[in-house]
């Protein structure tokens, strides 16, 4: 199905929990950069959910798998937009009870931002891998392996395979300050990180779980950024913590 957002059709897929009566809980799920929501670490972290009681709504963000727009053109503003409309749109089905956030990587950051700005109406959360280091990078001048300077931005960077990205993804990303955003959410907090992840360094991982108020950090040992060797451990941490909140 499609949620839209100002035009802007969000491709989606909303599964229900295996056991379920009128009402359940909600977890939105949102993939990272560059991914969709069909990646082996999104269905599985989903398919948990499914299996102890929670209905899930994937969502392709903007520029990203099924949904419009372009890559190129895709920025955090952007995304915290989608991600406040499709909050709002679980919030209007009639079954859903509680509404969690869970994000990977880039999504990872989304929920945190997201869950400060719709704090009053998110339980918890659950950042995995959150790469919460992406303004303070482009602050500095360095993006995901890209170096610039971040006065004068380009007005695209070469990245990613065959695909650039608009300078005015680093001016969104500028403007972002990820520590405003976990001081503002004062609920309960899960974030997962592998500590040989490639991508996101763990420490980022620590230093959000030790500034939020109420966070549990569970470290997988001698893992990636995407889970590829221990995805089953990421699944149990969700699916304990989980299991305690509902």
């Amino acid at each position: 199905m499609y949620i839209m957002d100002d035009g802007i059709r969000l491709n989606a897929k909303l599964d229900m929990p295996e056991k379920h009566g009128e009402k359940c809980p909600l977890v939105i799920v949102i993939h990272g950069f560059t991914g969709h929501m069909e990646e082996r670490h999104i269905t599985a972290v989903a398919k948990t959910l499914n299996e102890i009681g929670y209905a899930t709504l994937r969502v392709d963000m903007y520029g990203h798998g099924n949904s419009d727009g372009k890559f190129e053109n895709h920025t955090l503003f952007k995304w915290l937009t989608n991600a406040m409309t499709v909050i709002d749109y679980a919030r209007g089905l009639d079954f859903v009870t509680d509404l969690y956030l869970c994000g990977h990587s880039q999504g990872g950051m989304t929920v945190m931002l997201a869950g400060a700005m719709k704090h009053d109406a998110i339980q918890g959360i659950i950042p995995l891998s959150p790469a919460w280091m992406i303004p303070e990078g482009a602050r500095k001048g360095t993006l995901l392996g890209q170096k610039f300077d971040p006065d004068h931005i380009p007005e695209m960077l070469p990245a990613w395979g065959d695909r650039g990205l608009n300078g005015n993804y680093v001016r969104a990303a500028q403007m972002i300050h990820v520590e405003e955003a976990i001081d503002r959410y004062t609920g309960p907090v899960l974030i997962v990180h592998g500590d040989q992840d490639e991508a996101v360094p763990v420490e980022y991982g620590i230093r959000a779980a030790e500034r939020y108020q109420d966070c549990k950090l569970v470290l997988i040992p001698g893992d990636t950024h995407c889970y590829d060797y221990h995805l089953d451990q990421v699944l149990d941490a969700v699916r304990d913590w989980m299991m305690k909140r509902n």
